[in-house]
């Protein structure tokens, strides 16, 4: 399959990432993320866990595998994060919305944020976001949160859904693109963001979405939300 850019126009928010513009293919890969997948127009076409799938409305559930198979040149694509916005909530908020960049994040600023009830997971995540690069260590996360690793693991795979390590990978790659998106050049990006290097960071983007930083980022116009 050949992978082709995207392009258009991308807003990065602190929970949440839209898209306006055209849809490249991608490889399978899955992501610590909810999509939504708005086509007003033509469908757009997706492999969700080995199931073909096409439609103007499509929503692929956090950790999902899947594939962009097809879409046209008008796509808007929401991206969530799942620990703050449920599925149900995600949906029922963007269902309504204004089929526009502006129309929608409207929209995901007035859905609620689900709180996070245990204080052990609330408190290692604090941690991540008060030091989004630097190379924190899970064992440090633990000891932040006043238990061991064994027992910070068991907590993050009830209420968070990955593995320790998984989740700081995946603070540390939205960071990198955050950073690219606001001017800085990719190895710069990536180190800023705790990668060991611009290999390694690549090698994250194109697991966890399926693109290549030239296929993803190069062609869309950023805008940082506050």
């Amino acid at each position: 399959m050949s992978l082709s850019p995207w392009s258009g126009e991308l807003w990065l928010g602190h929970d949440f990432g839209l898209i306006h513009g055209t849809m490249g293919c991608t490889a399978p890969h899955a992501h610590y993320a909810h999509q939504l997948i708005i086509a007003p127009e033509q469908p757009v076409t997706l492999e969700l866990d080995g199931t073909r799938q096409t439609g103007h409305y499509l929503f692929i559930e956090a950790l999902h595998r899947h594939a962009i198979i097809q879409a046209p040149d008008r796509v808007f694509t929401v991206y969530a994060e799942p620990l703050l916005l449920t599925a149900e909530s995600l949906q029922m908020a963007v269902r309504d919305a204004a089929p526009s960049l502006p129309g929608l994040e409207a929209a995901l600023r007035r859905c609620p944020r689900q709180p996070i009830a245990d204080r052990r997971v609330a408190r290692a995540l604090m941690v991540l976001d008060t030091a989004p690069g630097d190379k924190v260590a899970a064992t440090q996360l633990a000891v932040q949160a006043n238990v061991s690793l064994s027992q910070l693991e068991r907590l993050f795979a009830r209420d968070v859904g990955l593995p320790v390590r998984r989740l700081v990978l995946w603070r540390r790659l939205r960071l990198a693109m955050a950073l690219l998106l606001g001017g800085q050049a990719i190895t710069q990006a990536a180190h800023g963001a705790g990668f060991a290097d611009t290999a390694h960071f690549c090698r994250t983007l194109k697991a966890l979405f399926g693109v290549t930083a030239s296929q993803a980022l190069k062609t869309l116009r950023p805008r940082l939300l506050d």
